[in-house]
C-alpha cells in the first residue's frame, strides 16, 4: 500500500483498476440497487460499518506518513477519522478537513493549501445510480504536494466507495434473505393451515373435530399450551376441553374474549403472553380458543394464522354439530316411525302400555320406567306398565309427586339430580334410588290421559335431546291409546244392548261358542218378564223400558264377573254360566226371581228357563242349549208364571 502511494504511476493504475471493477460491478443482478433518501436515516450505521472495513482493508500503518483521512457526512459531521498524523495536529486536520467538505459541496472535489502547509483534498463519494453526493472523503497531509494527495484522496475515495456498496450489498441480500426466510415461513404456515383445515373440514364427529383442532395448535406452536372453553355441553376425554364458565367477565380473558367476539390478549408479569379468539361458525359463538405461550418466543405476525385456525375450527366444529343433530334427528325420525308402526299394531290398551314401557326403557337405556293412566271416575293415576314389580297397578293421586305436577302444569320435566333437587316426594325415586328423570303428559284433546316417567339411577343421565325426543314419543303414544280407547268404546257399543247395558245376543252367542271349545261344561238361563206387554199397555212404553232396565241390574248384581248376561230379544233377558251344573243355575235364576219380585217398581215377575252342557253331551252346539232352556221357559210360562224350570237333554 506505501508503494502505491509513492508512485504515481501505480495510483493510476490502481484506479483505473477500481473503475472497471466498479463498472462490472454494475453488470450484476443487483445493478440498480441503491441508497435512496428514505434511507438517509439509516446511513450513519452504514457509513460507519464502511468506514472501519475500510480502514481494515487499507491497513493504516501502511498509510503515508503525515497524512489523515476524515470522512463526513454531508453537513461536514466527522463520521470516522483515520491516519498517521501527529497527535497534535490531528485536531487541525479535522479543522480544515471540515472546510474543505463544506467546500466540496459547491463542486465536485476541493484541493487547498493552508498557511502551515497543510495539503486537504476533499471528494465527495457518489451514489452510483446518479452521482449524487452521499458523504465526503478527505484527505490532510503535510507531507505531500497537491498532485499526490489529490490522487490519493480519488484512489482511497474509490475503495471506500467500493467498501461501502460492499457493504450495502451485504445488508440489501441480508435483507433479501431475510424476507426470503419471512416469505418460506409465510408458505410453510399456509400449507400447515390449509392442511389443518383440510383435516379439520374431513371430520364429522364433533369429538374428532376437537382433537384434531388442539393437535394442529401444538404443531403451529410447539411450545405452547392450547386449551378450549365449550360454551356448550360436550362430554370430552381431552382434558384441555372445559366448559366455558362465566364468573367474572370484566377480568376473565376467555368470558371476555367470548362476550365481545374478539381477539383477547394478556402478559403477566413473567413474560407469559395468553390470547384468546372465540370459535365461531355462521351460526353462533361456540366457545373460546386460548393460548398461552413465552412472549420471548412470540412472534405477532403468527396472531392472523392463530385466528384464521379458531375460524376454521369454529366452522368445521358447527358442520360436525350439524351432522350429528341430522344424523339424531333421521335417527327419531326413524325410531318414531317404527314406534308408531308398532303401537298401531294392537289395538289393546294393555298391550299398548306394556309395549310402550319395554320401548322407553330401551331406547334412552333407562333404568325404570313407569307408565300411569288417568282414571277420571277413580280420579286417580294408576299404573298401567312398569319394569318395577312393586309398583305394579299402584295408584296415586292427581296432586302427588311429580305426575301431579305434570298433571297440573301439562309441561313435561326434567330433574338432573333427585338427590339434590328434592321438589316433591317420589315413591319412584325413593324406592329405586334413581337419581335422573324424565317425564311428560300423555295429551288428548289438551287434556292429561296419563304420565309417562323414565328414570336412570345416575346424577345428570339425560341429556335436553332426551328431554324433547320423550315429548314426541308421548304424543304418538297418547294417539295409540285414543285409538285404542276408540276401538273398545267402539266395540263396547256393538256388542252392548244400548238400554240395559247388557251385552247384545251376538255376542253372547260368540262367548259361548268360544267357551264351549275350551270348557268342561256350562250352563244357560233365559229370563222373560212375565206380562210385559200389559205393563206396556198399562203404564206406557217409558215405563216399560224402567222394568228392563231394573231387571237388568237385578241380573248383573245377581251373577258372578265372569258370567255374561245379554238381552235375548223384547223382554226376554239372557245370562250364561261358565263351569256351573243345572242345581246351581237354578238356585241363580231363584235369586233372580225372587229380587225382581221384591225390587221392581211397578211390582213384576220373571219367569226362567234354565238349560246346561257338559262335555259328555253327542251334540254340543249354542242351538240346542238355547232350545232347551226356551223350552223350560215355555213350560214355566204355561204352568202360572213367576217359576223357573229345567230343560232336560233329548
Amino acid at each position: 500500500m506505501a508503494d502505491l502511494y509513492n508512485n504515481p504511476q501505480a495510483l493510476d493504475e490502481t484506479a483505473a483498476a477500481a473503475h472497471r471493477i466498479e463498472e462490472d460491478m454494475r453488470t450484476i443482478w443487483f445493478e440498480n440497487e441503491d441508497i435512496q433518501a428514505a434511507d438517509e436515516p439509516y446511513l450513519l450505521p452504514l457509513l460507519e460499518e464502511s468506514f472501519a472495513c475500510w480502514r481494515k482493508d487499507s491497513d493504516e500503518q501502511a498509510m503515508p506518513v503525515g497524512g489523515q483521512f476524515v470522512l463526513l457526512d454531508l453537513n461536514s459531521n466527522v463520521i470516522g477519522s483515520a491516519g498517521t498524523m501527529e497527535i497534535y495536529r490531528q485536531a487541525e486536520a479535522i479543522a480544515a478537513a471540515r472546510q474543505a467538505a463544506a467546500d466540496s459541496m459547491t463542486s465536485s472535489e476541493s484541493a487547498t493549501e493552508d498557511e502551515r502547509k497543510l495539503e486537504t483534498v476533499a471528494v465527495p463519494v457518489l451514489t452510483r445510480s446518479d452521482r449524487r453526493p452521499f458523504c465526503v472523503l478527505v484527505y490532510v497531509t503535510d507531507f505531500l504536494d497537491g498532485a499526490q494527495a489529490k490522487s490519493i484522496a480519488q484512489l482511497s475515495a474509490l475503495h471506500f466507495r467500493t467498501c461501502f456498496y460492499r457493504r450495502f450489498e451485504q445488508l440489501y441480500i441480508k435483507d433479501l434473505l431475510l424476507q426470503q426466510k419471512r416469505t418460506d415461513k409465510e408458505a410453510s404456515r399456509r400449507d400447515a393451515l390449509f392442511l389443518a383445515a383440510k383435516r379439520l373440514y374431513d371430520q364429522f364427529d364433533v369429538t374428532s373435530v376437537l382433537s384434531e383442532m388442539l393437535s394442529s395448535l401444538e404443531q403451529l406452536y410447539p411450545n405452547s399450551i392450547a386449551q378450549l372453553y365449550l360454551s356448550q355441553d360436550h362430554v370430552n376425554g381431552d382434558s384441555r376441553v372445559k366448559p366455558l364458565v362465566f364468573k367474572n367477565a370484566a377480568h376473565d380473558l376467555v368470558a371476555k374474549s367470548f362476550l365481545e367476539g374478539k381477539l383477547v390478549t394478556e402478559q403477566d408479569r413473567d413474560g407469559t403472553k395468553r390470547l384468546a379468539v372465540p370459535m365461531t361458525g355462521k351460526q353462533a359463538a361456540y366457545g373460546v380458543l386460548c393460548l398461552t405461550v413465552n412472549a420471548s418466543s412470540w412472534d405477532d405476525a403468527d396472531l392472523p394464522a392463530f385466528v384464521l385456525l379458531a375460524d376454521t375450527a369454529g366452522t368445521a366444529f358447527e358442520n360436525a354439530k350439524l351432522y350429528e343433530q341430522s344424523n339424531l334427528l333421521i335417527n327419531e325420525l326413524r325410531l318414531i316411525n317404527e314406534l308408531t308402526k308398532r303401537l298401531n299394531q294392537s289395538l289393546k290398551l294393555k298391550e299398548i302400555f306394556k309395549f310402550a314401557s319395554s320401548e322407553l326403557l330401551s331406547v334412552f337405556d333407562a333404568d325404570y320406567c313407569c307408565v300411569l293412566q288417568l282414571n277420571k271416575e277413580k280420579n286417580q293415576f294408576v299404573v298401567m306398565a312398569s319394569n318395577i314389580p312393586a309398583m305394579s297397578s299402584e295408584h296415586f293421586s292427581p296432586e302427588y309427586g311429580f305426575c301431579g305436577i305434570v298433571h297440573r302444569t301439562k309441561e313435561p320435566l326434567i330433574i338432573s339430580d333427585y338427590w339434590h333437587t328434592r321438589v316433591v316426594n317420589s315413591k319412584l325415586m325413593d324406592n329405586t334410588g334413581a337419581r335422573s328423570l324424565i317425564a311428560t303428559p300423555i295429551l288428548v284433546d289438551s287434556e292429561v290421559v296419563g304420565v309417562i316417567m323414565v328414570a336412570h339411577k345416575s346424577a345428570n343421565f339425560f341429556s335436553y335431546d332426551n328431554y324433547k325426543l320423550l315429548q314426541v314419543m308421548s304424543t304418538h303414544i297418547g294417539l295409540a291409546i285414543t285409538n285404542a280407547s276408540l276401538h273398545a268404546e267402539v266395540r263396547r257399543m256393538v256388542i252392548t244392548d244400548n238400554l240395559t247395558g247388557l251385552h247384545a245376543r251376538h255376542y253372547l252367542n260368540e262367548q259361548i261358542q268360544s267357551r264351549q271349545r275350551k270348557d268342561p261344561l256350562g250352563a244357560l238361563i233365559l229370563v222373560d218378564i212375565d206380562h210385559f206387554k200389559q205393563i206396556n199397555d198399562t203404564f206406557g212404553h217409558q215405563v216399560g223400558d224402567q222394568i228392563l232396565v231394573q231387571v237388568s241390574s237385578i241380573i248383573r248384581s245377581s251373577i258372578r264377573q265372569g258370567d255374561i248376561a245379554a238381552r235375548w230379544g223384547g223382554e226376554e233377558l239372557a245370562v250364561y254360566l261358565p263351569g256351573i251344573r243345572s242345581e246351581q243355575a237354578y238356585r241363580i235364576a231363584e235369586r233372580i226371581r225372587t229380587h225382581v219380585e221384591a225390587e221392581t217398581q211397578p211390582v213384576v215377575t220373571v219367569s226362567c228357563g234354565v238349560s246346561e252342557w257338559t262335555f259328555e253331551n253327542e251334540k254340543i252346539s249354542v242351538e240346542s242349549l238355547f232350545y232347551r232352556a226356551d223350552m223350560a221357559l215355555y213350560e214355566a210360562k204355561n204352568n202360572g208364571r213367576n217359576r223357573i224350570y229345567i230343560g232336560q237333554a233329548n
